[in-house]
């Protein structure tokens, strides 16, 4: 007979099924013996006496492991006329907080991710973090978001706090526990982070992801010019932490870099790379000698040696010897860049030419930081596209104003899409993933990505609806929360790069089906209030006001199907679900009656589901039965 269609999402069934794969000797009568499985890791189990163990931990840790592993209570709704392009794109953005969001994803995009790039509060002291609560429910976030109350969804985590560091590691653990679920095997992931937290994310992802996939730690410079307030002194990085899925199936891409062209401006010398800089006479106004007397002298030169140096004296070594002294073509006295020390110690690296305005000097320019760039990303990320300060022009340029604080660089975003994916295959696409948006910088390299190398990659992105103060320059710009400004982003990226492109937009809300919605006695009412709402859920099993969209996309997610699966209406009402990544087609139907409908002309196959309302087949059990004959029979 049929099945009741109950909640989908299991993360204990979904270890206990690894497990059995790994250890099917250890699984007797349906449960695990641990002696088995103790005897099967050998040295690698650990005697539960035993306290002294070297891992990280911290004040919460069971508790953000709980977390972590507690389903999700609600369901993601489509929010039509929200987006760009709405039935033409395969990109996602949603509004909601990212832990229930990553969750309600879990079932359908597990082991899809190709490349996953977050940028969390880096945990200064001064930024927040989100509220999260170890009995969290959608109900609970829209009352947090203001739907409901006005109790904030992000809280402040000061330096002064007894837990400062296990705040944050407890509420991070569970985002990138679930993160890890739903990276590919050759899948990637990079953290942005600052010092304040960056020594325990390594030993965060080392337990979750495995240290032997971590690829490093790296300095990213985003700002030559540094932090002057930081202590002692002025800090011109942050990092990004990388890790794997699984590091031998993960190969790195390259860099765009035509080494040609790159090293045909340079030459060698035993001190290594240099190019031509400028000439070691000075020039501007305080060029003249009289300005700079002590930096008037003569340079030597053996013409055929070519040796050339200067003397305390300004004397010559040897009376054959040409000197050369600071004037111009026009005959004006000037000085010297350099003093004689300087010039000592220097001399390597200075150029001696023969013109027609006689013997000339010009300073050998070394490379710098990032003037060498090479296919394959350097221990120290630099370009100088990677600047804050352009990526502010650029969203300034967007706007209009400076709406958002260091926004991530796209050049940098960009970078790291390159290594993560295979440019040169151009029909097939990856899944990225970003659940700390912000100001939108990751789906805007997406797309700039996309347009430049004819990519086909799809972005899902993640953002709090948090709210913008009226003192901030957003709110005068009519923004009220920072996902508005990420949307808004994207839109205006799309019209200018590629109006091809597009977006769908969900938002975290609470499902649709009455009798799953927890009853809490505090808020809820007394029994006989539970009795009350148990009676209307058989009523009326749907939430007031529920449309067919909201609908299939709750059944869809809870069956383990993209947000961008296919989707026809095959009948009135009836809908038919398909995409590769599930084996069997999925039928969705919230009428209230099949008094008019013919079943029987859908051509149900034994491995389709059918999802729909029990009150539909208005208690004619024969035909309920045909229809479960035919294929899985689900009712609500």
């Amino acid at each position: 007979m049929a099945e009741e269609f109950k909640p989908q999402y299991s993360f204990t069934d979904d270890r206990l099924n690894e497990l059995k794969q790994l250890f099917p000797e250890a699984w007797e009568d349906g449960v695990f013996n641990l002696d088995t499985l103790k005897s099967l890791i050998g040295d690698y189990s650990t005697d539960n006496s035993v306290k002294e163990h070297f891992g990280l931990n911290w004040v919460g840790k069971q508790d953000a492991r709980k977390i972590a592993s507690k389903p999700p209570t609600g369901t993601l709704k489509p929010a039509p006329g929200e987006g760009v392009n709405e039935e033409n794109t395969e990109n996602l953005f949603i509004e909601g907080d990212n832990l229930s969001v990553l969750k309600i994803l879990r079932k359908s995009y597990m082991g899809k991710i190709k490349m996953i790039y977050i940028d969390p509060p880096y945990n200064t002291g001064n930024d927040f973090i989100y509220n999260d609560s170890f009995g969290d429910s959608t109900e609970d976030y829209l009352r947090k978001s203001g739907d409901k109350s006005e109790e904030g969804l992000l809280v402040s985590n000061p330096k002064t706090s007894g837990k400062y560091h296990a705040n944050w590691l407890s509420f991070m653990y569970p985002r990138l526990r679930l993160a890890k679920d739903l990276l590919k095997d050759d899948g990637v992931i990079f953290i942005s982070i600052d010092e304040n937290e960056n020594e325990n994310l390594l030993k965060l992802t080392s337990e979750l992801f495995g240290e032997e996939n971590l690829v490093g730690s790296f300095p990213v410079i985003m700002n030559l010019k540094g932090n002057q307030d930081a202590y002692g002194f002025a800090e011109t990085h942050e990092y990004v932490v990388i890790y794997t899925k699984q590091k031998e199936k993960f190969k790195f891409g390259e860099l765009d870099i035509d080494e040609e062209q790159v090293f045909k401006e340079w030459s060698t010398d035993e001190w290594g790379l240099f190019k031509e800089a400028d000439n070691l006479r000075a020039t501007g106004v305080n060029a003249p000698r009289h300005k700079r007397p002590n930096l008037w002298y003569p340079i030597f030169l053996n013409e055929d040696s070519k040796e050339f140096y200067v003397t305390d004296n300004d004397q010559p070594m040897d009376d054959s010897h040409v000197k050369i002294l600071p004037i111009n073509p026009d005959g004006k006295e000037l000085s010297w860049y350099w003093g004689k020390n300087k010039f000592n110690s220097r001399r390597h690296n200075l150029i001696l030419k023969h013109t027609s305005n006689g013997y000339q000097f010009y300073k050998k320019q070394r490379p710098k930081l990032g003037d060498i760039p090479t296919k394959k990303p350097k221990s120290v990320l630099y370009s100088p596209t990677y600047s804050t300060s352009t990526s502010t022009v650029q969203l300034k340029k967007i706007f209009g104003a400076k709406i958002f604080q260091a926004p991530k660089p796209v050049p940098f975003l960009m970078d790291l899409i390159q290594l993560s994916t295979d440019k040169s295959n151009t029909t097939e696409s990856e899944y990225l993933l970003d659940f700390f948006a912000g100001s939108g910088s990751f789906g805007h390299a997406v797309l700039q990505y996309n347009y430049e190398n004819k990519t086909r990659h799809r972005f899902i992105l993640v953002q709090l609806p948090e709210k913008i103060k009226e003192s901030e320059v957003a709110f005068d710009q009519g923004f009220r929360t920072i996902s508005q400004i990420s949307r808004t982003r994207l839109e205006r990226v799309i019209d200018e790069i590629d109006p091809n492109s597009g977006f769908k937009n969900y938002k975290l809300n609470e499902g649709s089906i009455t009798k799953w919605k927890n009853f809490e006695n505090q808020k809820d009412g007394l029994l006989p209030d539970l009795f009350s709402k148990l009676e209307e859920a058989f009523k009326n099993p749907l939430a007031e006001g529920t449309t067919p969209k909201e609908f299939i996309t709750e059944v869809m997610l809870q069956e383990g199907f993209p947000l961008t699966a296919k989707q026809i209406e095959v009948q009135d009402g009836i809908f038919k679900i398909s995409h590769d990544w599930v084996p069997y087609t999925l039928y969705v139907s919230m009428l209230q009656s099949f008094k008019n409908i013919d079943l029987g002309a859908l051509g149900f196959s034994e491995t389709d589901h059918f999802v729909c309302l029990d009150m539909a087949f208005e208690n004619n059990d024969a035909l309920k039965q045909t229809v479960d004959n035919q294929c899985k029979l689900f009712t609500i």
